[in-house]
C-alpha cells in the first residue's frame, strides 16, 4: 500500500472497483504524502483533509452498493480559481483570502457527481496572471524536478501536485498557456480544450473570452478520464457550446498516427529566444511521430509576431473589467479604517492586489479609456481575427500543428524576469487562446539540467479526442510521461 501514488487513473479506478484498496485508504495515503512532502513544494493553499475523508467514505459506500461511476473514490486537486462550496477560494490573492464560496463551480460539481474526492485547492499565479506561480501572498510553488526552479504558471500548483505525486490528477485553467506551459515545465500531459467545451461557471474570471478549464495529469489516458467528467454544455455559462461530448477514453486509439499530417510552422522554430535543447527535444519527438507514420508538412503562420502584443492588449482589458468587482465593499479584502469611500476603494485594491495584477489592470484600463479604445483595443480585436484565419488556413493543409510549449525549460525562482521577458515566454501558447483552439502538451525529454521539455500539438476546433489519441499513441512507444522526480519517489 506504499506505492498507490504510482498507479495510473485507470489502475486506481480498477483497484477501487475490485476492492483491492478503499477510497479511504487511498485518500489517507495522499493526505499523508501531502503532510510530509508539500512543505518543500508549497503546492496546496488549502488541504481539505476532513472533507476528503468524508467524501472517501461516501465513495466506498457507493462502490459497495453498486452505484459508483468509473472514477468514484479517486482523489483530485482543484486549482484555487474554481469555486468550492464551504471551502476558501482565493484565486491565489490576498484580495480573496477570506472568501468562502457559497456554491460549487460546474467543474467541481461534476467532479463531485462523478464521485471524485477533493484533496484540496492548489497554488497559482494571482488571478491566473503569470507564468511562474511565484505567488506574492501564498509564497512560490516549487518545481518537483528541481526545487530551485518554478513549476510554470498560472496553473503551477496544479502541475506541481501531480509531478510530486501529491494528487493523481488536477484541474487547471488556461487563458494564454496556463495549463500547457506548467505541464511542459513539470513533465506532464495537459490539455487546453476548445473554448466553450468546459464550463466557466464558478471559475473566477481573468479574461472571459479566453479562459478555459482543462485536465492536468501524467498521461493522455489520465487526462481523458478527467475530460469525460469536465466536458459538456452548461446552461449556467452563456459561452458553453451545445455539442455532443466524445467518450475521450474510448477514443484513445481512434486517430491513426499513420498518415496524420503534422504542420511545422517555420516561424515557430526560428524564434530568437528558443533554447537549442528545447528545439532538439521537440524535433526528436516529431521524428518519432514521423517514424510512427505521420507526415511532417512545413507551413506558414504569418501572424506569429502579432501574438504577444495582441494578447497583452485584449487580456488586460478584460481583466480590468472583470476585476473591478473587487472593491472592498461587497466581499473579499477590505482595508482598515478608510477615511472615505475613495480611500476604501484605493487602499483595498492597492493592498489586496499584487504588483502583476495591478500592472495588468492599469494596462487594460488604459487600453479601454476614451481616446485609446479605438487605437488599441479595437485594432487588437481585428488582429485577433486575422490570427484565427491564419490557423484555419493552415488546417486546410494539415491535421494538427506542432510547436514547443515554451521556448525554454523552467526558470529559476527569483530570476526576476522583466514583464516583457515573461510575456515573450508565452509566444507559443497565446495564439491558441486568441483563436479558441484546443491544444495539448506532452513531455518529450529533458535538457542537460534534467528539467522537462514539452511538445505542444494544436488541433482544429473540437478535436480534443484527436489530440489525446495522438499523444496517447506516442506515449505507448515512449516513456517520458512515466519519469518521476526524486521527490515523487519519496514514500510517506
Amino acid at each position: 500500500m506504499t506505492d498507490l501514488h504510482r498507479l495510473s487513473i485507470r489502475e486506481l479506478a480498477e483497484g477501487l472497483a475490485q476492492a483491492q484498496f478503499s477510497s479511504r485508504e487511498l485518500t489517507a495515503h495522499y493526505l499523508k504524502r501531502i503532510e510530509k512532502i508539500d512543505t518543500q513544494v508549497n503546492s496546496y493553499i488549502t488541504v481539505t483533509a476532513e472533507q476528503a475523508l468524508a467524501q472517501a467514505d461516501a465513495a466506498d459506500a457507493a462502490i459497495k452498493a453498486g452505484t459508483a461511476t468509473t472514477l468514484t473514490g479517486v482523489p483530485i486537486a482543484h486549482k484555487d480559481i474554481f469555486c468550492t462550496q464551504g471551502i476558501k477560494t482565493s484565486a491565489g490573492s490576498k484580495m480573496l483570502d477570506n472568501f468562502i464560496s457559497p456554491y460549487d463551480a460546474t467543474v467541481v460539481a461534476k467532479g463531485k457527481a462523478a464521485g471524485l474526492v477533493t484533496l484540496g485547492k492548489v497554488n497559482m499565479d494571482e488571478f491566473a496572471m503569470g507564468s511562474t506561480s511565484e505567488n506574492p501572498f501564498y509564497g512560490a510553488t516549487k518545481n518537483p524536478w528541481n526545487l530551485e526552479h518554478v513549476p510554470g504558471g498560472s496553473s503551477g500548483g496544479s502541475a506541481a501536485v501531480v509531478a510530486a505525486d501529491l494528487a493523481p490528477f488536477s484541474t487547471g485553467t488556461d487563458t494564454g498557456g496556463s495549463i500547457r506551459q506548467p505541464a511542459s515545465f513539470c513533465g506532464l500531459t495537459g490539455l487546453k480544450p476548445t473554448y466553450g467545451r468546459v464550463s466557466r461557471f464558478g471559475m473566477i474570471a481573468y479574461a472571459s473570452s479566453m479562459d478555459q478549464g482543462g485536465p492536468m495529469a501524467r498521461s493522455a489516458e489520465d487526462c481523458a478520464y478527467l475530460m469525460n467528467v469536465m466536458a459538456g454544455h452548461d446552461a449556467k455559462d452563456s459561452t458553453s457550446v451545445e455539442k455532443d461530448v466524445d467518450d475521450y477514453v474510448a477514443n484513445l486509439n481512434a486517430t491513426a498516427v499513420k498518415g496524420l499530417r503534422i504542420g511545422i510552422p517555420k516561424q515557430y522554430f526560428n524564434v530568437a529566444g528558443l533554447d537549442a535543447e528545447v528545439k532538439a527535444r521537440v524535433e526528436e519527438s516529431l521524428k518519432k511521430l514521423e517514424d510512427m507514420g505521420a507526415t511532417l508538412v512545413e507551413i506558414d503562420l504569418n501572424m506569429t509576431e502579432a501574438y504577444v502584443p495582441t494578447y497583452y492588449l485584449i487580456a488586460p482589458a478584460e481583466a480590468s473589467s472583470n476585476l473591478s468587482r473587487f472593491d472592498g465593499v461587497r466581499y473579499g479584502y477590505r482595508c482598515e479604517n478608510p477615511t472615505d469611500i475613495l480611500d476604501l476603494y484605493k487602499r483595498s485594491r492597492s493592498e489586496g492586489f499584487g504588483a502583476e495584477v495591478q500592472r495588468r489592470i492599469l494596462i487594460g484600463t488604459y487600453a479601454l479609456s476614451a481616446g485609446y479604445y479605438d487605437a488599441y483595443y479595437v485594432k487588437a480585436q481585428k488582429v485577433r481575427r486575422l490570427i484565427q484565419q491564419d490557423f484555419l488556413k493552415a488546417f486546410e493543409q494539415v491535421d494538427v500543428i506542432a510547436a514547443p510549449s515554451a521556448p525554454t525549460t523552467a526558470y529559476k525562482i527569483g530570476a526576476n524576469l522583466s514583464p516583457t521577458e515573461m510575456y515573450l515566454g508565452d509566444i507559443y501558447t497565446l495564439a491558441v487562446n486568441l483563436a479558441g483552439l484546443p491544444a495539448i502538451n506532452a513531455p518529450v525529454g529533458f535538457d542537460q539540467a534534467q528539467l522537462p521539455v514539452g511538445l505542444q500539438l494544436i488541433g482544429n476546433y473540437w478535436s480534443e479526442s484527436q489530440l489525446l489519441s495522438v499523444v496517447h499513441q506516442y506515449q505507448q512507444v515512449t516513456d517520458w510521461h512515466t519519469k518521476r522526480a526524486a521527490i515523487a519517489e519519496e514514500n510517506a
